[in-house]
């Protein structure tokens, strides 16, 4: 009798990937489980949850990425610059639900810092190794031109205006000049946003940038990408969340000026926006860093200002908006070089040493008044 012939072993079933690298889609499992340790109480969880934090940043600018590579430019850097800015905000909002009167500042500190690390940190690095890499940069002068435009505007009416006012003392608006000013601010934003995509979309590409890369994306990895971004946002700003008692606490044990707070929030919610823009620079797309820096300043001022007014309406809070006078002369400044820096369509790295010196001195008056 002939003996049976062998099973053939069948292979192990494999999760999908859709495409996507698999640590890019573990890692953001990984920080929503780590969500579930709350806040940190000691050293070593504080360290764990950064190091998840860490990771689901640098899966959520893959995931950005992958995007941006599928639909094409300007939209990628948008996708990006506006999902970043919508989890800021719902953490500055929890934040002041959670702590009332006491962080009626920190939409001022966070949103002057998130202009101060794009226009000058971003920028100043990105800059700085582009140029150091190609020397020199090109990129659309008219794009850049339009986005300095209203981030000065809304600069000054949302963080300046407040300390020159009448209705109320000291550095606020009134009720009617919030809802005011934040109707200006989302009416901007709204405005910048569809001449970027629509109206004036040339603007902000430049010709020599390879924009057919995005063809070779297959749909379903940008779909899943596309689902897994939010996620891992969520994950970013959950954490960051968790993380901020431990932060106010540091800031308070080396008697550092309140500020510090908002500049840290600012830091840990731009770093995928932040490393996306290297990446882009170092690949000789400095029309992407400066799309992503200059949309996120505007994206946080545009989608913030508003946001932080109806919670601080609803709680019956004063939102604190007015800048001191250093301040004020620092934004100033920032407003004034990057006008200049960015008006020759080229760049070299004599430009982002100029933004980063003014980084590191908003830094550094910051921890030392």
């Amino acid at each position: 009798m002939s003996e049976p012939a062998p099973r053939t072993a069948r292979a192990p079933a494999r999760f999908p990937t859709f495409g996507l690298a698999p640590w890019s889609l573990a890692v953001p499992l990984i920080a929503l489980a780590a969500v579930a340790l709350g806040k940190p109480s000691s050293i070593a969880i504080a360290v764990l949850v950064a190091v998840a934090m860490g990771g689901a940043v640098m899966a959520a600018v893959y995931h950005a990425e992958v995007i941006a590579h599928r639909v094409g430019e300007p939209f990628g850097t948008l996708i990006l610059a506006f999902a970043v800015t919508v989890i800021e905000t719902s953490l500055i909002v929890s934040i002041m639900l959670s702590e009332g009167h006491g962080a009626q500042s920190l939409a001022r500190d966070t949103v002057i810092a998130a202009v101060m690390i794009t226009i000058n940190g971003i920028v100043g690095v990105c800059l700085l190794l582009g140029g150091g890499r190609h020397h020199e940069q090109g990129y659309t002068q008219s794009g850049v031109n339009h986005g300095l435009a209203i981030l000065a505007t809304l600069s000054v009416l949302t963080l300046v205006m407040p300390n020159y006012t009448t209705s109320s003392v000291g550095p606020f608006y009134n009720d009617n000049q919030l809802i005011f000013i934040a109707f200006d601010a989302l009416m901007l934003y709204g405005v910048f946003v569809v001449a970027q995509t629509i109206w004036h979309r040339d603007h902000f590409l430049y010709p020599e940038e390879n924009e057919g890369a995005h063809d070779s994306v297959p749909d379903a990895k940008a779909a899943a990408a596309g689902a897994m971004l939010p996620l891992t946002l969520i994950a970013v700003v959950l954490l960051a969340k968790a993380l901020s008692p431990s932060i106010e606490a540091g800031v308070a044990a080396m008697g550092a000026p309140p500020a510090l707070v908002g500049i840290i929030i600012a830091a840990l919610v731009l770093a995928p926006e932040s490393l996306a823009a290297l990446s882009a620079a170092r690949a000789n797309r400095v029309q992407t860093s400066l799309n992503l820096a200059i949309g996120s300043a505007l994206a946080t001022i545009g989608l913030t200002i508003p946001a932080v007014a109806i919670a601080s309406m609803s709680m019956g809070l004063d939102l604190e908006l007015g800048l001191s006078a250093k301040s004020t002369v620092l934004l100033g400044l920032t407003l004034l070089v990057a006008t200049m820096t960015l008006s020759t369509g080229r760049t070299t790295l004599v430009q982002g040493m100029v933004h980063l010196v003014i980084f590191a001195t908003y830094l550094f008056t910051t921890l030392v008044p």
